[in-house]
């Protein structure tokens, strides 16, 4: 029971991680309709850039981070005037377009600047075993994993808080009702969507240093955003609750599938077994867990 529990937290807190990538999708969609597939994209460049200044110039670790942020705020708001802003009211598979081409662009610009080699990212967190939880119950869950699902709760939950109690969080769901409605009563589109893009940048950052630690930086982390799809199949494209809980649950039973699935139908299981999982809830409940249901009237 105890290696059970063993995997159940180790997919918990990985779900964490996946809900934290989630959102960064789930904040654009809301405000602007758009699918962002340069998420992944800006996920690695954040660390790229992050670690390149660390190896390539010395900067120390936190002001290469503090450095880093700026870099995104940058990104994220030249994404919107010179992406976003001159695509707006055209349809939506033409935003989509925009984005893939994007994200070849970014994944470029980043090996361009810091090279194409895997870069180790030191962050000052030990990946070693609580000891309490090891010693008093024979589970092993890795420090790092605990503190880093805990930075990630801690900004998920910022960001819930930032986008419904604040000013800010009531133009955002205006806008994501409405856009037209939204402008007519003063609300500034533009500078909405700035926020939005740059917060995405702000946890593509933090994720990226997050899943740079643990499996290194290099070109690998921009499928990382590929997790989040069904994460938000589960909860729902506009919902930030729904990205936590969708995360909870992807992490947690591709863990669960690896372990006790995996030997009976062969390796490599949680590569694959989210994705079927998001697709039987598909034919269930399309909209997700936490996203508001469509009627169209014919």
């Amino acid at each position: 029971m105890s290696f059970f529990f063993e995997v159940l937290i180790g997919g918990l807190l990985s779900g964490i991680m996946y809900a934290l990538v989630a959102i960064g999708f789930v904040l654009i969609y809301k405000a602007s309709g758009v699918f962002n597939f340069a998420q992944g994209a800006m996920v690695f460049f954040a660390a790229l850039t992050c670690v390149g200044m660390v190896d390539k110039f010395g900067v120390p670790m936190w002001l290469a981070i503090l450095l880093t942020m700026v870099v995104m705020v940058v990104l994220g708001l030249a994404i919107e005037k010179v992406v976003l802003r001159p695509l707006v009211n055209q349809p939506e598979i033409t935003l989509f377009m925009a984005t893939i081409g994007l994200a070849f662009f970014i994944e470029g610009l980043a090996q361009l600047i810091w090279g194409s080699q895997v870069h180790k990212l030191t962050l000052p967190i030990e990946d070693v075993p609580i000891p309490w939880l090891l010693d008093s119950y024979n589970i092993m869950v890795s420090k790092f994993d605990v503190t880093a699902a805990a930075i990630c709760a801690l900004m998920v939950t910022g960001l819930a808080l930032l986008f419904s109690k604040t000013k800010i969080g009531r133009a955002l769901r205006a806008v994501a009702d409405d856009h037209q409605a939204a402008q007519a009563v003063g609300i500034p589109l533009q500078q909405i969507w700035g926020v939005v893009w740059a917060v995405a940048g702000l946890v593509a950052l933090v994720a990226g240093l997050l899943w740079g630690a643990r499996n290194g930086v290099q070109f690998a982390l921009t499928f990382i955003a590929l997790k989040a799809l069904p994460v938000l199949i589960l909860g729902g494209f506009t919902s930030v609750p729904g990205a936590i809980v969708g995360g909870l649950i992807i992490g947690a039973s591709e863990k669960l599938a690896e372990v006790y699935i995996g030997p009976m139908v062969g390796g490599g299981i949680e590569g694959w077994f989210p994705y079927v999982l998001a697709l039987l809830f598909l034919l269930v409940r399309p909209e997700g867990l936490f996203g508001e249901k469509i009627i169209r009237r014919i």
